[in-house]
C-alpha cells in the first residue's frame, strides 16, 4: 500500500511541475508532496494541501490551484475521483480495486504485514524501568515498562535491531538504607529491635519482612551476635539479590524481557569512570578545582558547572550517568532511547549537555518521559499498597486485572499524559473496557472463520473470490483501516509514539464492530461471502499482529 501512496505522490508531483513551468516558476528545492488521511470519513481515501503550501508562490487562490493541478494529473487507474475541498484541499477516493489489493497484501505477508525496514538494520537500545533495586516495581514504573516494551517491539517490526536494558542502580547509599532496614526488621523478628531501629529513610513494607524471614531461615539467630557494620554488607548484598528477583519476576510476568541488566557498579570496575573524564578533559569539558573534578555544564547553558568527583574522592550521580553514556557508545549503538519517568525531566539538557561534550550527534538519542498514573476503583482514589508500604505496585494491580488490561491501559494514552487507570473499568466485559473491546473483536472473527469451515465454507484464496463485490460502506471502512497499519508502525516508529498501535488497533476493532453488525457474513450470497470471509482473515492478521507488538493476547474465544 506504500507502493500505491507513493505512486499517487509523484502523480501529483509531476502535475505541480508542470504547472509551474507553465507559469515558469522553480518550485522550492525542498518541496515535496504530502499525502495524508483526510481526517474526516467523508472526504475520501487520501487528502494532499500541496495546493496551499505553493499557492501564494504561484499567485493563486488554493482552491483555483487545485482545480489545475487535479486537471494536470495523469490517470491512475485506483483514483475514483478527486474532489477539490476548501480552503484548498485535494480528496482523493480510491477504486474497489484498491480494496481488493489492500486485502490480498495482508493476507499474503501474514505475519509480517505492517512490517517496514526503516531502521535498516541500525542497532538501538531502549533502556527502560531501571528501577532502584529497593523494593517492588509501583504502577508508574509498570507503565514504563509498558511504554519501553512496546516501543522496542514497534521498533524491531521495523527493522531496527533492538537490545533492551535494564540499568541497576545498585551503588550509593539508598542501598546501605535498604540493608539497614531489612537488619531492622531481622532484629525485630527476634524480639531486639531495640538494637537496631528502623532507619529514618529506610523502606517500610511487607516485602521488607518477608526478606528479613528469608535471612532468618539461613542464618538463624547467629547475625544477631555480631557488630551492626560488620553485618550491614550481607543484610544489604542478601536484600539487594531478592528484591530483584522479585522485580526480574514480577516483569517476567508483566511479560517484560530485558536482553542486558547493567550494574552501575561495574562502571567504576573496569575504569570507565576514569576513562571517560579523561576524555571529557582532553575536549576541554572537565577540570580540576578546589580539589574536585567539575563538568563545564555552563557552556552548554547550564548555570553552573557540576560536580563530577566530589573533593572527597566520591564520584557524584551525575558521573555515572556520564560513564554509563559513554559505555553505551562503546557497545556500537547507532540509537539511544530512555525511558523514564516524568520527574526526571531536569536531566534531560544534563544528559544532552554530556553527548555534546563527548563529541556525538544530537540526534544520537532520544528520551520518553512518562507521566504518572492515578489508580482508581469506581472513580474513587486508591491510597496504597501494605505490600509496598508506600505505594501501588504493579503486581498488585496484575493480580487484580490481569496483565492485557494493565499493559493495554498503560500504552492507551501518549506517554506525555497523566494516566487515570480505573480498576473497575479494566474487569468490565463490555465495549467500555478497551482491550476487551479490541479482544472480543478478534474473538468474534475467529468464531466466524470456524464456523465456515464447519459449513464447509473455508477461507477461499484471493483468486477463486471476487473482492469487487466488496461495496457496502462498512467494508470500505474496514479495509481502509486495515491498510492504516503499516503507516501508523512507521510512524511510531519515526516518532516513538507506541500509543499509536493502541489507538490503532481500537479503530479497527471498531470498524470490525461496525461491520459485523452491518452485514452478515455467514448465510450472504456465496461470492459475496467469499469476498467476506477475505476481508475478516485480512482484519484478524492485522488485530494479530498489532496486539503482538502490544504484548496483548489475541483469545479465539471469550
Amino acid at each position: 500500500m506504500e507502493d500505491k501512496k507513493k505512486l499517487l505522490s509523484s502523480i501529483i508531483m509531476k502535475a505541480v511541475q508542470d504547472a509551474a513551468f507553465s507559469r515558469g516558476i522553480a518550485l522550492p528545492e525542498d518541496f515535496s508532496v504530502l499525502i495524508e488521511r483526510p481526517k474526516r470519513e467523508n472526504q475520501g481515501d487520501w487528502a494532499t494541501n500541496s495546493a496551499m503550501k505553493l499557492a501564494k508562490l504561484f499567485g493563486a487562490s488554493p482552491m483555483e490551484l487545485a482545480a489545475e493541478i487535479a486537471s494536470r494529473m495523469d490517470e491512475c487507474p485506483d483514483i475514483d475521483s478527486i474532489e477539490i475541498a476548501p480552503p484548498g484541499f485535494m480528496n482523493f477516493k480510491m477504486t474497489s480495486n484498491w480494496i481488493a489489493e489492500i486485502i490480498t497484501n495482508a493476507i499474503s505477508m501474514g505475519d509480517d504485514y505492517g512490517r517496514n525496514e526503516s531502521g535498516a538494520g541500525r542497532r538501538v537500545q531502549v533502556e527502560f524501568v531501571s528501577a532502584n533495586p529497593t523494593g517492588p516495581i509501583h504502577l508508574g514504573h509498570g507503565r514504563g515498562a509498558a511504554v519501553g516494551d512496546v516501543m522496542s517491539s514497534i521498533l524491531g517490526f521495523s527493522g531496527w535491531e533492538v537490545e533492551r536494558e535494564y540499568y541497576i542502580n545498585d551503588a550509593g547509599l539508598q542501598m546501605d538504607n535498604l540493608g539497614k532496614s531489612t537488619q531492622s526488621r531481622y532484629f525485630a523478628l527476634l524480639g531486639l529491635g531495640e538494637m537496631a531501629p528502623f532507619p529514618d529513610d529506610g523502606y517500610p513494607g511487607e516485602y521488607i519482612d518477608g526478606i528479613a524471614g528469608k535471612i532468618r531461615e539461613e542464618y538463624g539467630d547467629s547475625l544477631a551476635s555480631k557488630p551492626l557494620d560488620e553485618t550491614l554488607p550481607l543484610f544489604r548484598d542478601e536484600t539487594s539479590k531478592l528484591v530483584l528477583e522479585m522485580i526480574h519476576r514480577d516483569l517476567s510476568d508483566f511479560g517484560v524481557r530485558f536482553d542486558v541488566w547493567f550494574s552501575e557498579k561495574s562502571l567504576y570496575g573496569d575504569d570507565l569512570v576514569s576513562r571517560t573524564i579523561s576524555r571529557l578533559k582532553a575536549r576541554d569539558y572537565a577540570y580540576e578545582g578546589e580539589g574536585a573534578v567539575w563538568f563545564r555544564s555552563t557552556a552548554f547553558g547550564d548555570d553552573k558547572d557540576r560536580v563530577m568527583i566530589r573533593n572527597n574522592g566520591v564520584p557524584t550521580y551525575f558521573t555515572s550517568d556520564t560513564a554509563y553514556l559513554q559505555n553505551k557508545y562503546e557497545r556500537g549503538f547507532d540509537f539511544l532511547i530512555y525511558v523514564w519517568g516524568a520527574d526526571h525531566h531536569g536531566y534531560v539538557p544534563r544528559i544532552r549537555s554530556v553527548n555534546k561534550a563527548l563529541g556525538m550527534p544530537d540526534e544520537s538519542l532520544e528520551f520518553l518521559l512518562i507521566q504518572f498514573v492515578s489508580l482508581l476503583r469506581g472513580g474513587v482514589p486508591v491510597s496504597m499498597s501494605k505490600r509496598a508500604g508506600t505505594f501501588i505496585t504493579l503486581r498488585d494491580v496484575m493480580d487484580e486485572v490481569g496483565r492485557d488490561a494493565t499493559r493495554f491501559s498503560f500504552v492507551n494514552r501518549k506517554c506525555d499524559s497523566h494516566l487515570e487507570f480505573d480498576l473497575e473499568v479494566a474487569k468490565q466485559t463490555s465495549s467500555d473496557n478497551p482491550v476487551y473491546y479490541v479482544q472480543y473483536a478478534h474473538a468474534r472473527i475467529c468464531s466466524i472463520l470456524r464456523e465456515a469451515s464447519a459449513r464447509g465454507a473455508p477461507i477461499p484464496s484471493a483468486e477463486e473470490a471476487d473482492l469487487g463485490l466488496l461495496a457496502d460502506p462498512s467494508e470500505a471502512k474496514l479495509a481502509k483501516e486495515i491498510s492504516r497499519f503499516p503507516e501508523e508502525v512507521l510512524k511510531a516508529a519515526k516518532n516513538l509514539e507506541p500509543h499509536r498501535i493502541a489507538f490503532f488497533v481500537t479503530d479497527i476493532a471498531e470498524a470490525f464492530h461496525a461491520f459485523y453488525n452491518s452485514v452478515k457474513v455467514l448465510g450472504s450470497e456465496n461470492g459475496v461471502m467469499q469476498a467476506r470471509l477475505l476481508l475478516v482473515e485480512a482484519a484478524r492478521i492485522t488485530i494479530v499482529n498489532a496486539l503482538r507488538i502490544l504484548g496483548i493476547d489475541a483469545p479465539e474465544r471469550m
